[in-house]
């Protein structure tokens, strides 16, 4: 089945920099596109930045600018370095795959920018 494993979360300081990863099994990852997806506190979950499967890659307003969303097909990993952290960035940090027709998520990694 479809497993996504985040990690690289944790405490970051504002201006800090994270890079996230996500590791994936059970699918053909180079045939599909990736996606980051956030939920902060009290917050619904938001699209951060998505990659397709030939590298096209798109950001929200939010991430423009200071995150990239990158992939390494080789290791079925999907990547988000975020850099000039904020406080307003603090959230879980979800990788998505839309995988026939069925969208799933991993179990998130919290990311915290705080002094």
């Amino acid at each position: 089945q479809v497993q996504l494993v985040e990690s690289g979360g944790g405490l970051v300081q504002p201006g800090g920099s994270l890079k996230l990863s996500c590791a994936a099994s059970g699918f053909t990852f180079s045939n599909y596109a990736m996606s980051w997806f956030r939920q902060g506190p009290g917050k619904e979950r938001e699209l951060v930045a998505l990659i397709g499967s030939g590298g096209i890659t798109d950001y929200a307003d939010t991430g423009k600018g200071r995150f990239t969303i990158s992939r390494d097909n080789d290791k079925n990993t999907v990547f988000l370095q975020m850099n000039s952290l904020k406080p307003e960035d603090t959230a879980v940090y979800y990788c998505k795959a839309r995988v026939y027709g069925r969208d799933n998520y991993g179990q998130g990694t919290q990311v915290t920018v705080s002094s």
